[in-house]
């Protein structure tokens, strides 16, 4: 297997850690000046290696090479859920950021054969949606295979520009708590700062009592699947987190908070009401990993001349096993 690297869209962001839209494109405009040399090359590079399907997570290069070169092309992200799914239920504020980003995602995706939309919820298709599937979100082996049971502690998960308000809050709620994501830390009455870690931060959640975090697609998901109850806190200025939040709250099995709301008493609430949470948690136990593979092994099927069998299913598993892997949960 080559890797090539391709360089990404970089996001800007304020003191107060909200993305700076303005920033943000007029800094990429130099990116956007020689996107099309970069396509150009990647679909030299697609057609050299005689690929017979292109895959394409949330990034602008990719698609737009499969198209140069003439290669079916399926989508495998989150963010197609802004174009595919309705949304018509959501507060008025966030079916506008929804209508906004739409045409971005259609931007950097398009013309593929098929949208697999992975997330932890699902959401009825919006009208004229065609070729899109559904997944939940891509789960890695030490997840699927992790034995969840109920401890004493509370696992959070967060990040340095909402820490000093959200550790204050879970200082004094009452739980001992097991903090990633600010790194390794001397200890703080009840807090324990550890090291991200893939398998200890696994073991960890799967015999929490819950998890607080921000409102990231795939660790929301891992919560779920191990039977954990979530309060979701989005990253301010993160439209798309404060989306996941509202559908995490409707699924019953989580609550969501802004930052600037968080104190000890809603965490104590979301602990007393812990069992009622975990009691609607079942339905929402989604692993998308064995759907994904199936979607694109069919793909991979159609797209050359005789049936590949076996290499096509070992492809999208380790494909697809690649982007379970462990990365910033925030995403």
């Amino acid at each position: 297997m080559r890797v090539r690297a391709l360089p990404p869209v970089e996001f800007r962001y304020t003191r107060a850690r909200r993305v700076d839209y303005v920033r943000t494109f007029v800094e990429n405009v130099p990116y956007m000046a020689r996107l099309g040399e970069l396509v150009r090359r990647t679909s030299r590079a697609l057609e050299a290696s005689r690929a017979d399907l292109v895959i394409s997570d949330f990034e602008p290069v990719l698609a737009r090479a499969a198209r140069e070169a003439r290669i079916p092309l399926v989508s495998l992200d989150h963010q197609q859920f802004l174009v595919h799914c309705d949304l018509s239920a959501l507060p008025l504020a966030l079916r506008a950021y929804a209508a906004f980003m739409a045409p971005f995602v259609r931007g950097f995706c398009s013309g593929q054969r098929e949208s697999i939309v992975s997330s932890f919820f699902e959401a009825d298709l919006a009208p004229g949606a065609r070729a899109v599937t559904q997944v939940g979100v891509l789960l890695r082996r030490e997840v699927r295979d992790a034995r969840p049971s109920r401890g004493a502690h509370l696992v959070a998960y967060l990040r340095r520009d909402s820490a000093s308000r959200a550790l204050d809050a879970l200082a004094r709620c009452g739980a001992p708590v097991r903090v990633y994501g600010l790194g390794a830390q001397r200890s703080q009455g009840r807090l324990s700062f550890l090291p991200v870690h893939p398998t200890r931060f696994v073991d960890d959640l799967a015999t929490a009592r819950g998890l607080v975090t921000t409102a990231g697609n795939q660790l929301v998901g891992e919560a779920l699947w191990l039977t954990k109850p979530v309060l979701a806190i989005p990253e301010p200025g993160n439209h798309e987190q404060r989306i996941n939040a509202w559908f995490l709250e409707r699924t019953g099995a989580g609550r969501r908070i802004e930052i600037e709301q968080l104190d000890a008493s809603w965490v104590r609430r979301f602990l007393d009401d812990e069992g009622e949470l975990a009691a609607s948690i079942a339905p929402h136990r989604r692993d998308g990993t064995a759907l994904a593979v199936a979607r694109i092994e069919h793909h991979l099927e159609h797209a050359v001349e005789e049936p590949c069998g076996e290499r096509s299913r070992s492809f999208a598993t380790s494909l697809v096993a690649a982007l379970a892997s462990p990365s910033d949960h925030a995403s």
